[in-house]
């Protein structure tokens, strides 16, 4: 995964990047993995997912194969939002310069760093930091 997020972050413009960010396929292959690991957890539907008290009993009851399929998840869904990133960012030719601490903070932090990115393109806009 750190490739493809070094990808986005040093050679935004590449050819490869540009494809990589312009259809899903990097969570697509992560969602292959999701699959596996989630068909290994036992009685995984019967999960509670509509409330805190249910997702806590989730996590108590946790196996390496939930671990598994909860991190894939969250690699796949930060991956996708950091994609979106990068191609809101360029369609609005925002200079790359200011999204690498939101798309840095994407990949460690998740919606934190979307969070960032929302500031900070607006801050850029309005500076007019533009490419």
């Amino acid at each position: 995964m750190i490739f493809f997020w070094a990808l986005m972050i040093f050679t935004p413009k590449s050819n490869i990047t540009q494809k990589m960010i312009s259809y899903p396929y990097v969570p697509l292959i992560l969602s292959f993995g999701y699959v596996f690991f989630l068909g290994q957890v036992p009685n995984i539907f019967q999960a509670d997912f509509s409330s805190l008290d249910g997702i806590l009993e989730l996590f108590k009851n946790s196996t390496p194969e939930s671990a598994a399929a909860g991190w894939i998840h969250y690699l796949a869904f930060d991956f996708w939002m950091g994609a979106w990133i990068l191609q809101n960012a360029q369609k609005r030719k925002i200079s790359h310069i200011v999204i690498i601490i939101p798309l840095t903070c994407t990949f460690m932090l998740g919606p934190f760093g979307v969070l960032l990115y929302a500031i900070f393109s607006k801050v850029s806009l309005k500076f007019k930091i533009n490419e």
